[in-house]
């Protein structure tokens, strides 16, 4: 299980996020950067953003430690902005947190060439989740300690919003055009040779087992089977869903 830790502060709106994250202080001494349910995305944006870190993590990117974050009704009305005052109370209950970065800095790729290996292990992992928000404009990649982070993938596994056939998801071609690293990969063929040997049904099965009960709504188990489903039967198509990297560089 991610760990849970309770909330003591918030500290700041982080607005630069569609589903207005803030910066809160909890009681491991700790400062997480939090998503929360009660946002316009819902639970399913943290259902995804646990899932596809918690892959990404296991194929050795690095992303910032996850945690659940307990959210009393009784910071509400210490804040004096309405719209954070309404979000706090929609989200009493288990939230998800990011671990803070101080003074991480956006990556720029575009002033910066990516190595060529890394370039093409984001954009296969991109692909085969289907995220749509890892544009060079908005990378959603930090620059820390003089490594590359990855943040903000509540935008990835696109089909749980709406579960249509299991086929049709995984032969779906990625577009990446726009993809920022696009322009620096070639093929994805080595990378797939390499990742669909570690991303197991076991791996699946122990990251989606780390999304709590609550976010999943009704039948939890089974929808931790869909999860797993949908994941291994796309692996499985590769490569369907490659995409075409000469229109997209």
């Amino acid at each position: 299980m991610l760990v849970d830790v309770a909330a003591l502060r918030y500290v700041a709106p982080l607005r630069e996020g569609g589903s207005l994250p803030g910066l809160i202080e909890t009681d491991d001494l700790g400062t997480y950067v939090v998503k929360f349910t009660g946002a316009g995305q819902g639970p399913k944006a943290l259902v995804a953003e646990v899932i596809t870190s918690e892959i990404a993590r296991r194929l050795e990117f690095r992303v910032p430690t996850l945690v659940t974050v307990e959210l009393d009704g009784a910071l509400a009305p210490a804040e004096p902005d309405q719209e954070i005052q309404d979000l706090l109370r929609a989200s009493v209950g288990r939230n998800l947190g990011s671990d803070f970065l101080p003074g991480a800095l956006s990556y720029d790729a575009t002033a910066f060439a990516p190595e060529p290996k890394f370039a093409a292990n984001l954009l296969w992992l991109d692909a085969w989740t289907n995220n749509v928000d890892r544009s060079w404009r908005n990378p959603n990649l930090l620059w820390w300690h003089g490594h590359v982070w990855l943040i903000d993938h509540g935008a990835t596994l696109t089909f749980q919003h709406n579960w249509g056939p299991v086929a049709e998801f995984a032969q779906r071609p990625y577009d990446a055009r726009g993809h920022v690293m696009a322009p620096h990969v070639n093929s994805l063929a080595q990378t797939h040779e390499r990742f669909r040997d570690i991303v197991t049904s076991e791996l699946l099965n122990e990251v989606v087992a780390l999304v709590p009960e609550q976010w999943l709504g009704e039948g939890p188990d089974a929808q931790r089977d869909r999860y797993v489903t949908y994941l291994t039967e796309r692996l499985k198509a590769a490569p369907a869903w490659f995409p075409n990297l000469d229109s997209a560089a």
